[in-house]
């Protein structure tokens, strides 16, 4: 299998891709994947009505500035979600005019207020609704199309299999589906080895997502799948390297992506910490980063008192925030400074 990931006129430098996780994966913590070595990133998902009608939220996550991409050979994609073709359409073309270079459709997103809307996951439940909205898409623009999905509803409607064959005919580049089905949410174990027989049936890139979270478990998946590449979600959450980490592993570099030491993690915070601010405005940025911070302490397994911990998400004062920070890296010693 080769080293490197072809999308359409894509040629990604490896095979490992960050998730697209909505109110998560932002520009500034894409910025951060991409800089350690993730292939690919993917915007948050965008509702297409809401951006059509120029929701404040959904213009900002179409994250016009390109150029950083593309100064890292990676395409800029843009997954919208929807369940009109002619809410899609428009919205495909405002992603076009914002220099997007390929569109995803969410098949896959389980959360109740996407599905009783009838997008996301819930498409699976709908073959010829899901062809509309794809041939829609490939239609709109002359944008490159792909879609990640689910194994299917439920363990009584795998179909996933159907949907990717009908995205590929509508002129898919790449599918990408999280080895769960709807209702299983994030439950259970990820079945693998059911990707498989979707990869037998398509000419096109198939990516594998769910429970990736090392590099022993992205060559298992990989492995049970056969798919082309590997798709890192929740993992990746307070550890933005691990994408590029696993990328590399894959390719058995010599020289790999290190987690960051003590120093150079209290750094990455500290500039994600401001990035966010940039992104969001001061009162905002303030509390979306609040998740982030909560990720990185937990990853890092850090020590911190209760008390300390509740002050620093709590407080409002960005720069009482950045002394916290450091604060608390002076007392921990969990990774070699």
């Amino acid at each position: 299998m080769s080293e490197k990931l072809q999308i359409g006129k894509f040629t990604l430098p490896n095979r490992a891709l960050l998730a697209p996780m909505a109110g998560l994966t932002d520009a500034p913590f894409r910025t951060i994947a991409a800089n350690y070595g993730a292939a690919l990133v993917v915007s948050e998902m965008i509702a297409s009505a809401s951006l059509v009608c120029g929701q404040v939220d959904m213009v900002r996550r179409l994250n016009k500035n390109t150029e950083f991409l593309h100064k890292k050979n990676m395409p800029h994609i843009v997954q919208l979600v929807g369940n009109d073709e002619e809410w899609l359409k428009i919205g495909a073309k405002i992603v076009a005019d914002a220099g997007a270079d390929i569109i995803d459709i969410n098949f896959g997103c389980p959360a109740k207020r996407v599905v009783n809307g009838f997008a996301g996951a819930a498409l699976m439940k709908d073959a010829g609704r899901a062809f509309r909205i794809l041939d829609a898409l490939a239609n709109a623009t002359n944008l490159p199309i792909s879609c990640k999905m689910r194994l299917g509803w439920d363990d009584n409607n795998i179909n996933v299999v159907q949907i990717a064959k009908l995205a590929q005919n509508a002129g898919a580049q790449m599918i990408v589906v999280h080895a769960r089905t709807r209702q299983q949410f994030y439950k259970g174990k990820a079945r693998w080895e059911l990707v498989a027989p979707v990869v037998k049936a398509l000419n096109v890139p198939v990516i594998i997502n769910g429970d990736i979270v090392d590099e022993k478990s992205a060559k298992l998946a990989l492995q049970k799948s056969n798919a082309a590449g590997i798709m890192i979600g929740r993992a990746a959450l307070g550890a933005p390297w691990l994408v590029g980490q696993i990328g590399a592993a894959l390719q058995n570099k010599e020289t790999m992506i290190k987690t960051p030491n003590k120093r150079q993690l209290k750094n990455l915070i500290l500039e994600h910490y401001q990035n966010i601010l940039s992104e969001y405005g001061t009162y905002i940025g303030v509390r979306v980063a609040r998740k982030h911070l909560r990720y990185y302490m937990q990853r890092a397994q850090m020590t911190i008192d209760k008390n300390i911990m509740r002050e620093l998400l709590t407080e409002q004062k960005p720069n009482n925030v950045k002394n916290k920070i450091k604060e608390i890296f002076r007392e921990q010693t969990y990774l070699a400074a």
